[in-house]
């Protein structure tokens, strides 16, 4: 299968790319000055050039505060109409889309998984703009919105290797919010999934995220349990989301049901314990 990755010199995108190589697909992952998602004229041309059976949609604007202000306009034209330029333009190359998009789509108050059905209330411009693309994906017959959630992995930066960096750092303790849950997601362990799905009957919206859920205090130790020496274990704080106030809201309690992606691909979704420890040996072999 033919693979067109938009977005695709980011966490994702290169992991997405490992992973079409590893199965003998032909993969080409574009940047923003290759295919710029938000010109038409440009999206077309990369599509049209390199015919793609598959275009994954991984470009997002991801500044999570800075949608709140000055990045708002931005956030919606990557995140939303470009989108819909993304759709467009695989329907007419006969190319099926999926987009990435995420939990923030979802205001956090509920207390059961939530369904791809369940009703979306975004509290953040970025949750709002995410919601936006995943109303433009949906305009192709052919789209599959995949949902996810907390990424972290290879190629960019996230949470693992910001709290990696601290410790290295000797800023201790780490000060971790522990009134926010949700299920840290290992970037090669999503690309996995999306590629799982892309050559099967299924449109629409699927979650996928790794389990356990967990608060980001409770990530954080785990992290700190295996990164630290056992002589010097590096002390983890809870602290609550008010004590460290953040321009855009996050919701408190995001876990995805995985139901629908567990039935539709025959397999449980993996545990992020497995995708922490590869990466953190990825991390002491330089391999980042």
């Amino acid at each position: 299968m033919r693979s067109l990755i938009l977005g695709g010199t980011g966490m994702l995108g290169r992991a997405l790319v490992a992973e079409a190589r590893d199965r003998g697909h032909a993969a080409l992952a574009v940047s923003r000055q290759q295919a710029d998602v938000t010109d038409p004229a440009s999206l077309a041309r990369c599509i049209d050039s390199f015919r793609p059976e598959l275009v994954i949609n991984c470009a997002a604007y991801t500044k999570v505060d800075a949608c709140e202000g000055e990045g708002r306009e931005r956030a919606f034209a990557v995140n939303g109409t470009a989108v819909g330029h993304a759709a467009a333009a695989a329907e007419r190359a006969g190319a099926r889309l999926i987009h990435v998009s995420t939990d923030y789509v979802f205001d956090g108050r509920a207390r059961e998984p939530y369904q791809e059905d369940s009703p979306t209330a975004p509290l953040s411009v970025y949750g709002q703009s995410k919601l936006e693309g995943e109303r433009e994906a949906r305009r192709c017959e052919n789209s599959l919105v995949v949902r996810t959630s907390w990424l972290f992995g290879p190629w960019g930066p996230n949470f693992v290797a910001t709290m990696v960096r601290f410790i290295e750092e000797g800023r201790l303790p780490l000060r971790v919010v522990d009134d926010q849950e949700g299920c840290p997601t290992y970037t090669p362990f999503l690309a996995r999934a999306i590629l799982d799905l892309a050559p099967l009957a299924v449109t629409g919206i699927i979650h996928y995220r790794n389990r356990e859920p967990v608060t980001w205090y409770t990530f954080a130790r785990a992290i700190a349990e295996l990164w630290s020496s056992p002589a010097r274990p590096a002390e983890v704080l809870p602290v609550t989301t008010a004590e460290f106030p953040r321009p855009a809201p996050r919701p408190a309690w995001s876990e995805l049901s995985v139901q629908r992606f567990e039935e539709t691909a025959g397999r449980r979704v993996e545990p992020w314990a497995w995708g922490l420890a590869e990466y953190l040996a990825r991390i002491r072999q330089g391999r980042t």
